[in-house]
């Protein structure tokens, strides 16, 4: 026992059936322009896209150009495909098996289909994301046998599975989505933290000349888990400190 009550364990996933409770889920992760991960049955590949049509009244939604844009031929072939976003610390999946029709509109090449009969919601308690002040961002390194150097950026949130991190520039090139990496530090407040991690979402914002990823910790050791615990409960405790002073 880790000694954390049983509020802090994993809540077991809900299936949600009813168009209401499924297009107000979907929209939350239309609207925080969550990234999601497709993948195919028969397929090791990951691809990525976003929610960008949720629409009650003709019960269909939209899906961005997937990324890379493979899992295009997949998609319009018919094959069955799951989808998998995360929003806050809850994950929220589907299956997908409905004809998608391919739709070109104002320079967005868009993927368009029925809304799932049925959504996966699955509330991870112990998995609360914490975002960090941009004044005290913390350092970060990530390296491997598949990057030919590591590289250095900023971590902006962090959760007990996983992180969101911040590089100057586009290296998006230099990265894959779905690949692990062996070699991942955050130096924080009270020590260097070291874990494998796994590209899970990867997006270059040209405006701002940012790439930002996200990562999940992958096969982490209960030391790094303690380390990773004690600081989003630091965060969250300034978080709330910092509440309290907005009252005033």
């Amino acid at each position: 026992m880790n000694g954390s009550s049983a509020d802090d364990a994993p809540q077991p996933p809900k299936v949600l059936t009813t168009p209401l409770e499924i297009a107000a889920n979907l929209r939350q992760l239309l609207d925080s322009h969550d990234p999601l991960i497709i993948t195919f049955h028969e397929r090791t590949q990951r691809f990525q896209s976003y929610l960008v049509e949720v629409d009650r009244e003709t019960n269909t939604i939209g899906l961005d150009e997937m990324i890379p844009r493979d899992g295009e031929r997949f998609l319009m072939s018919g094959e069955p495909y799951r989808v998998e976003g995360f929003h806050d610390g809850v994950r929220i999946a589907w299956e997908g098996g409905g004809h998608m029709t391919l739709v070109e509109s104002d320079n967005q090449r868009l993927y368009r289909g029925p809304m799932p009969a049925e959504v996966v919601y699955h509330q991870r308690r112990n998995a609360f994301r914490a975002a960090l002040k941009l004044a005290s961002l913390v350092n970060v390194e990530i390296g491997g046998d598949r990057l030919k150097s590591p590289l250095s950026g900023k971590l902006l949130d962090i959760s007990a599975t996983g992180c969101k991190l911040r590089f100057e520039g586009d290296v998006s090139e230099r990265m894959q989505l779905g690949q692990v990496y062996e070699r991942f530090a955050a130096y924080l407040p009270f020590g260097t933290m070291t874990a494998p991690v796994e590209l899970r979402h990867l997006h270059f914002e040209e405006r701002v000349n940012t790439t930002f990823a996200g990562v999940r910790f992958h096969n982490m050791s209960g030391l790094v888990q303690r380390q990773v615990e004690r600081f989003v409960y630091q965060l969250q405790r300034e978080a709330r400190r910092f509440d309290k002073d907005d009252d005033f």
